[in-house]
């Protein structure tokens, strides 16, 4: 069984540039991390075969979608939110996050932390970017950044 390539983005603003979606097209998932601000900025996902998970941001309509996910792939959990952790980390590989406009990668006890950076408005020097969940081989996920 091939285990899923998912692309992960977060804080598009209710801007999803043409060659973004492009790029996703070869995604078997998509996960959006929230601040998608109008629904139909995210309808060009719609007509890509990948499933389409996304999590309610700061900036979305209250209740549109959950404030977080959780999905087990390859042997791994993994946590979907907007905002970065606060309370303490337990049960999940990695807890993916946005709202900081700036791909960032840190470790809290056995759990990653990571964020894909920013669609729209990047911080902290960071470019427009977002990342890339991959299984190479049973039991084992790699997570990369691309910059747009």
């Amino acid at each position: 069984m091939k285990l899923p390539e998912i692309a992960v983005i977060s804080d598009t603003h209710g801007s999803l540039p043409d060659r973004l979606v492009k790029r996703l097209a070869k995604a078997d998932e998509i996960w959006h991390l929230g601040d998608v601000t109008h629904p139909s900025t995210i309808e060009p996902l719609q007509y890509l075969p990948a499933d389409l998970a996304i999590v309610c941001g700061n900036c979305d309509p209250f209740g549109q979608w959950p404030q977080r996910l959780e999905f087990e792939r390859g042997g791994h959990r993994f946590r979907l939110q907007h905002l970065p952790p606060s309370e303490g980390v337990s049960g999940v590989s990695a807890i993916l996050y946005g709202h900081l406009h700036q791909p960032l990668r840190e470790r809290s006890g056995d759990t990653l932390l990571l964020n894909p950076g920013a669609i729209t408005s990047p911080r902290g020097g960071s470019k427009s970017s977002f990342g890339w969940l991959r299984f190479p081989e049973a039991g084992q996920w790699t997570w990369t950044i691309e910059t747009l």
